[in-house]
């Protein structure tokens, strides 16, 4: 298969909405008026961050054009992970440990040994 660099920006790309749509969400919940199912739905927040959610199943689709999705999805999870829980500390000033970064390493370490195989 031909791994070219437009291909990893794809991933790359998705990985960046699904964070972004995640951000989108946690923030629909903290202004959220109640916590009913009709206020999430009709939260633009929340709808906002189905779009992003949307964006990226398109950009990772087209990624897998041409990257076998046992090397892909490893690598878009790992970078969606790492980037939700940076911008989770940042944003909202959620706690990012010793554990965080640890479990961050040890995906990191997977996403290496995922890629090579």
């Amino acid at each position: 298969m031909n791994f070219t660099l437009s291909t990893w920006s794809f991933v790359f790309a998705a990985s960046i909405n699904t964070c972004i749509g995640n951000l989108l969400l946690k923030r629909s919940r903290l202004e959220a008026p109640d916590p009913g199912l009709v206020s999430l739905l009709l939260s633009p927040w929340f709808i906002s961050g189905l779009v992003f959610y949307s964006i990226n199943v398109v950009l990772f689709g087209k990624a897998l054009d041409k990257l076998p999705v046992s090397t892909a999805y490893p690598v878009f999870a790992g970078l969606g992970f790492g980037l939700i829980a940076i911008t989770g500390s940042w944003f909202f000033g959620e706690r990012l440990g010793l554990n965080q970064y640890l479990g961050l390493g040890i995906i990191l370490i997977g996403i290496i040994v995922m890629s090579r195989s």
